[in-house]
């Protein structure tokens, strides 16, 4: 087979040499990190290895502003609501950096992103053996057992430095994260930024300065850079341009956040297409689209500081949307049109910064050669198991596990930190489960 192309042909039996495991996880963010912390933590010992395109761990880097805050409980870690006595949990990482009483006095449920990637750094050092980083899976390929004619491993087709080569899967796990989405018709360049490289992007610039920013979003990260932009550049404009009329506080009292509890998951699976719809209509305000009561208030003190003063640092476009933005002269000329008075006016600013969210996870191009082999429903979504295991041919005896991209099927909370102890735990049960019902069949493990 030559090595620089992919063969969409079914694979021949595996050659003796090639490095088999019992999970390939693709992708090493939380979601992954934490299966990874699962199965070391597991009954029974488990081949596992972990391979990420990144050159090392990263979870919203472009994000960890100093004030920026979780918005989720320290408690709702990589491991706790799985194992709360597990040596891989936030409280057990503060103890062994001995900040335990130091967070403590906080009195703060909610760490800084900060904080919590240093956390997540911490808990990756524990189980780096297992991860291959500047690594790029290029293709998963279905390998038939001659026997049997079943698809019981999976080739999994891997791009480094060093050129590409080959090793096979019982278990595949897709966790590949989110894409950043951009308004329709911007492309990112080194005026127009998405939220995800903020920081990267703000330190290149702050030593040519900022006079006026334009930040268009209305969620958290959007109200997140719009305080850090006032606070840090003082003597910039910083212009917020809403979808909405104002920011929307997010909902977590305490029924509203049962819809992130692991029973919840259950109850949206088995739950009917009404029931689904209802949830997401009801509790999409919990995450999505909104905005900590903090950092709002926050924001209206500020502004309100500055009429008092009788200057305008903070301008708010309410019911806007950005239409195009180019580079004209020494500007980027933002094009909003406004829905109050149904007028499309000019903006210039040095920068624009669309903090306008993200798209789900696809695995589909992943998996492009197992196609035919996984079932799916009427939208052409993929059909998952509670286990989030994909449905697939009764000839496909191997496991394919998806940590996102389930939405449709297990709500609100499976591509997020809220639900990534049990998550994981569900998945690596399942394999484990699997693995043994296999050897108890005479089938090689």
């Amino acid at each position: 087979m030559d090595h620089n192309s992919v063969d969409t042909k079914e694979s021949e039996p595996r050659a003796p040499e090639t490095e088999t495991y019992d999970v390939v996880g693709i992708g090493f963010g939380p979601s992954n990190l934490s299966l990874a912390i699962a199965l070391e933590e597991g009954p029974e010992p488990v081949t596992a290895r972990f391979f990420e395109r990144q050159p090392s761990l990263r979870w919203h880097q472009g994000m960890l502003m100093p004030s920026a805050k979780m918005q989720v409980s320290f408690l709702k870690d990589l491991a706790t609501f799985r194992n709360p006595t597990s040596a891989f949990s936030f409280v057990a990482y503060l103890h062994d950096t001995g900040r335990l009483a130091q967070f403590v006095n906080n009195c703060d449920f909610f760490p800084t992103r900060r904080e919590f990637h240093s956390y997540l750094e911490w808990a990756e050092s524990k189980v780096r053996h297992r991860v291959s980083y500047g690594t790029e899976v290029s293709a998963i390929e279905p390998v038939t057992d001659p026997g049997t004619g079943a698809v019981d491993r999976l080739r999994v087709v891997l791009r480094d430095e060093a050129g590409t080569r080959q090793v096979e899967a019982r278990n595949v796990v897709v966790s590949t994260g989110l894409v950043p989405r951009m308004p329709v018709g911007l492309e990112r360049d080194e005026h127009v930024w998405h939220s995800s490289a903020f920081l990267h992007n703000f330190r290149a610039w702050k030593k040519g300065g900022l006079k006026r920013v334009a930040v268009v979003g209305a969620g958290q990260s959007a109200a997140e850079i719009v305080r850090f932009l006032y606070d840090t550049v003082p003597d910039a404009t910083v212009h917020a341009i809403l979808p909405s009329y104002g920011y929307a506080i997010a909902d977590n009292t305490p029924f509203a956040n049962e819809v992130f509890d692991p029973a919840a998951v259950d109850d949206f699976y088995r739950g009917t297409q009404r029931a689904k719809d209802a949830i997401w209509r009801y509790h999409k305000n919990t995450n999505y689209s909104v905005v900590d009561d903090e950092v709002i208030r926050d924001l209206y003190r500020r502004a309100s500081d500055d009429e008092t003063e009788g200057r305008q640092r903070l301008r708010f476009a309410r019911l806007s949307r950005v239409v195009d933005a180019k580079r004209v002269a020494q500007h980027t000329r933002v094009t909003v049109h406004s829905l109050i008075d149904d007028d499309t006016y000019d903006l210039d600013v040095d920068v624009l910064v669309c903090a306008t969210g993200y798209d789900p996870m696809d695995p589909a191009g992943i998996l492009t050669g197992l196609e035919g082999r996984l079932s799916q429903d009427d939208d052409g979504r993929y059909r998952i198991a509670r286990d989030y295991r994909l449905l697939g041919a009764d000839d496909l005896t191997c496991g394919i596990y998806l940590q996102g991209g389930a939405e449709h099927t297990h709500g609100l909370s499976s591509s997020l930190l809220s639900n990534i102890a049990v998550r994981s735990g569900e998945i690596a049960h399942s394999i484990v489960t699997g693995r043994t019902a296999a050897q108890e069949r005479g089938v090689p493990a």
